[in-house]
């Protein structure tokens, strides 16, 4: 038999029956795995060694930011997927903002496509939006390849991309329901958010702990609440992002149980820092919702730990250095640079200092979202499965510089944390992408599109 590629003598996740580590190789031919066994023989172009290190299926990070077209400054597809590449993530899910214009109907679709085409080191799939306006769009999105509809329930912080209504966000979810596609909300109530914030500048009140106070979890969960309700009447497929509490992760599962069709993510920044670290670090570390108290964070992991959370996917929202520098942090931009650190931070919180088990962190970077978005292929280190393959080296540590990432604008709230676990390389598709620290190949990202009508799947 001759391969194209053979990963040797690595520790596989996922690849057992119980999904569990194993000792094996794993063979490649045109861009799929076509074996993995533990003593693969036969002719091959190329064999790396994987002694020592870990083999996991590549990150899916399901949840970013990259501004292209429009805001390019802001980041762009060139130097936002080089970081996916370092951080071991292969393939990624673009939301419709802050792209300007937003990925709201078919034009500015094939915008964003030719965009990522160009300049993507990883394999993309495309959010559209859904705001107000005919809500034919989705139509015209969905037959385009979307693999799901984004609405914001607070304002977004951009004006093109205003919030969804409650009438929108009713009619949106019964268009997408008869699509079969999801639809994703940022649950957060506008008028307690809104109010807040204008009550908190009105009194000269802008620190980041009055910033803070503006966004309570009382508006976060009551949105969920209000978003699930809709989900169970129109039979849409809801999927909450990014959410910050314990609590909101249980108003989900609870749904779940009587059968509503819904999911949730949350994301490193709220699995590893408080409020008391976004007072430390200051306007790097805003966004929204925002970090909560030590209690919360913990609450979260119980939920992660016990199944209720679907996959966690970093929320990249990147923006130029002089929109996180002022005294009013009410006017700072508000969102994490954090796409790099994705797996890092699963594989040394979760399962160093966690003791998640490796198979349960390679379902919630990477085969939960491919399950739950409907993409096959990605997500499973399998015969037939695209060679999507990240190798680390499981016990060296690094503390995160700014000289190690590859964003436009070289910040994070992550920089400066001591992680475990090093990426030593990332293959997409068979292809070396990532190696020692080095970009090694030209853009290879292809769109990914939803091969069948979209459940929870996981």
């Amino acid at each position: 038999m001759a391969y194209d590629l053979i990963v040797r003598g690595g520790t596989v996740v996922g690849a057992a029956p119980s999904g569990g580590p194993t000792r094996a190789d794993v063979a490649v031919s045109d861009g799929r795995i076509a074996a993995v066994s533990p003593e693969i023989e036969g002719d091959r172009r190329e064999e790396v060694d994987a002694n020592g290190l870990w083999v996991l299926p590549g990150a899916i990070d399901a949840h970013v930011h990259f501004n292209e077209p429009g805001r390019t400054s802001w980041e762009g597809f060139a130097t936002g997927t080089r970081a996916l590449a370092a951080g071991g993530t292969t393939a990624f899910l673009e939301m419709p903002l802050n792209a300007h214009p937003p990925t709201v109907d078919a034009g500015s679709f094939n915008l964003k496509l030719r965009a990522a085409e160009a300049s993507s080191l990883a394999d993309f799939g495309l959010f559209g939006g859904l705001v107000p306006g005919p809500v034919g769009r989705l139509d015209e999105l969905a037959r385009r390849g979307v693999v799901g509809f984004k609405a914001f329930m607070s304002t977004s912080g951009t004006a093109d991309f205003p919030p969804a209504d409650d009438l929108t966000l009713y009619e949106g979810m019964r268009r997408a329901a008869a699509l079969g596609l999801p639809v994703l909300v940022h649950a957060e109530n506008r008028t307690i958010t809104d109010g807040l914030a204008a009550r908190a500048r009105g009194a000269s009140r802008t620190t980041m702990r009055d910033y803070l106070g503006s966004r309570p979890v009382v508006a976060e969960l009551e949105a969920m609440g209000r978003a699930i309700s809709f989900a169970e009447e129109t039979g849409c497929s809801l999927h909450v992002v990014h959410v910050s509490t314990g609590r909101g992760v249980a108003l989900v599962a609870a749904a779940r149980a009587r059968g509503v069709d819904v999911t949730c993510e949350t994301c490193p920044h709220y699995l590893l820092l408080t409020d008391g670290d976004a007072e430390e670090i200051g306007a790097l570390a805003k966004c929204a919702p925002p970090l909560r108290p030590r209690g919360d964070l913990e609450e979260l992991w119980v939920r992660v730990s016990g199944g209720d959370v679907a996959f966690v996917a970093s929320d990249h929202s990147p923006s130029p250095p002089e929109t996180k520098v002022g005294e009013d942090f009410f006017g700072i931009w508000g969102g994490i640079s954090g796409c790099q650190s994705l797996l890092n931070a699963m594989l040394d919180e979760g399962h160093h200092n966690r003791g998640l088990p490796l198979a349960r962190v390679a379902e919630l970077v990477s085969g939960n979202v491919a399950a739950r978005f409907g993409l096959r292929g990605k997500g499973r280190i399998e015969a037939g499965a695209d060679a999507d393959l990240v190798l680390v080296e499981p016990d060296e540590d690094f503390v995160l510089g700014e000289d190690d990432l590859f964003y436009r604008h070289r910040a994070s709230a992550f920089v400066g944390r001591r992680f475990r676990g090093r990426v030593a390389r990332t293959l997409l598709r068979g292809k070396t992408v990532f190696r020692d620290g080095e970009i090694v190949s030209p853009p290879i990202g292809r769109l990914l599109r939803p091969r069948e009508p979209v459940g929870t799947g996981v």
